[in-house]
């Protein structure tokens, strides 16, 4: 009878024989991703030295493990393609614990023959190849609307601007877009994306201000079936899974809830997150863009904005001017909006009146470039002759302009000139420019309204 201390397969030498002559890759680290265990079939198939490896970090021997990663986050990934100089094979990587303690993390990597591993290679790239399919047609849904050559602007500012936008398309860092609402923080983003090498994959763009609060993780991270009442019965994937391969554009960071902010900056640091109701880590090449009216930095004082999410989003600021402080390119950006607005021959034949072109560049354009799109697509309708006029301006852009500002620190004179002025100008208008009809509703006689108009220098 054989006794139980003298079973061969109770003796830890059996157990460490059978590891080292299994057609499998065997590797263990320590808790701080540190190699304490690779087998010969791992070793042969890396072409290492074990003696010289034991001790140093995975990633060291083997760049793209994610050994180091399962050891923080405690999740098992089974069944996993992995790829090793252009070889590819399935992984398990499992958490061991000790009462309840992660104290290792092993590595099995599944090849038997190299038969077997040419097999999954092949299918690991088939695999990969589909991917690249499904990318492309997501982008072709996906596709960015705006280039470089879609931004107007001859002002230095924009100048300058344009020129830092594109060295950041030159990159894969992170891009944070600053400025008023309308000065085209999202035609920059399409434009860094669309000059990129990520161009040909999908561009996502996520307003955070627009998504309510309780549905902003499921829509950045998806969600499995059955998550929660009015799911998607099939599951849904999130924006940060659509923009694999390309970028995702986080419009109006600011309005980010703080509790979302941890969340987004663990997927923005490791690039992989999970599913709502879901267990198994989804990871996604992306890269990001932000844009935001506010002031961060005053945020993250209140402490409305984490200041880590701030800085790893800051990779390359891209500031925009308002319109106000860049002048010389309002009348540009009207004519830009004109030919978009008439296409054709008709659109490059609209001109815009020297009066008007003045009382554009004088408006201080609190809505920037959007404002005056609007204004310019109004103004459109009403001309008559092909000409765009001070009237076919909307009455408050003309009023600004005719009335001085109170920072000037006019007399009442001045302002009493500036109405009388405006009110003359506008009765002419309206009286299709006919002398008599407009002292007759001013209520006035004929040769004093050539008298204030010579005093006033009116024109028409």
């Amino acid at each position: 009878m054989v006794q139980p201390d003298s079973n061969p397969i109770t003796h830890a030498g059996f157990f460490r024989n059978l590891v080292e002559n299994m057609a499998i890759g065997v590797i263990i680290t320590d808790t701080d991703g540190k190699i304490v265990f690779i087998n010969d079939t791992y070793s042969r198939f890396l072409d290492i030295d074990i003696r010289r490896s034991l001790g140093k970090h995975v990633t060291e021997v083997i760049t793209n493990s994610r050994l180091h990663i399962v050891a923080k986050t405690g999740v098992a990934e089974v069944n996993y393609p992995h790829k090793y100089k252009d070889t590819g094979f399935l992984v398990h990587r499992v958490p061991l614990r000790e009462q309840g303690r992660i104290v290792a993390v092993v590595g099995l990597v599944l090849f038997d023959s190299a038969t077997t591993v040419t097999q999954l290679a092949e299918k690991l790239d088939r695999l990969e190849s589909k991917i690249a399919d499904v990318q492309k047609e997501l982008a072709n849904v996906h596709t960015p609307r705006f280039s470089f050559e879609s931004i107007v602007g001859v002002s230095t500012s924009m100048e300058t601007v344009v020129r830092e936008a594109r060295n950041a398309a030159g990159t894969n860092m992170p891009v944070l877009i600053t400025g008023e609402s309308g000065t085209g923080k999202e035609l920059f983003a399409h434009a860094v994306h669309n000059a990129s090498a990520r161009r040909h994959f999908p561009f996502i763009r996520v307003n955070c201000a627009a998504l309510p609060k309780d549905l902003l993780e499921a829509e950045l991270f998806g969600y499995e079936k059955g998550s929660f009442t009015g799911a998607d019965p099939r599951g849904k994937p999130g924006k940060f899974e659509l923009a694999h391969l390309g970028t995702i554009f986080l419009d109006e960071i600011g309005d980010m809830p703080i509790e979302m902010q941890p969340k987004l900056l663990r997927v923005l640091e490791l690039k992989e997150f999970e599913r709502v109701g879901g267990v198994a880590p989804i990871s996604s090449d992306f890269r990001i863009i932000a844009a935001t009216n506010q002031d961060l930095e005053g945020l993250m004082k209140t402490g409305q904005f984490r200041r880590d999410l701030y800085f790893r989003l800051n990779g390359i600021p891209i500031g925009i001017e308002p319109l106000r402080q860049r002048r010389a390119d309002i009348v540009p950006l009207a004519y830009h909006f004109i030919a978009k607005t008439v296409k054709g021959p008709s659109g490059k034949g609209i001109r815009i009146h020297p009066k008007a072109q003045k009382t554009l560049e004088s408006y201080e354009w609190p809505g920037n470039a959007r404002e005056l799109r609007h204004v310019i697509q109004r103004a459109i309708t009403t001309s008559v002759d092909g000409t765009l006029r001070p009237e076919n301006l909307p009455d408050y852009v003309y009023q600004s302009t005719v009335f001085p500002k109170r920072a000037e620190a006019t007399s009442l004179g001045d302002y009493l000139h500036a109405a009388e002025r405006y009110l003359i100008e506008q009765t002419l208008r309206e009286a299709d420019g006919n002398k008599t009809r407009t002292a007759a509703r001013l209520g006035i006689h004929r040769t004093l309204l050539y008298r204030k108009m010579n005093l006033l220098g009116i024109e028409l």
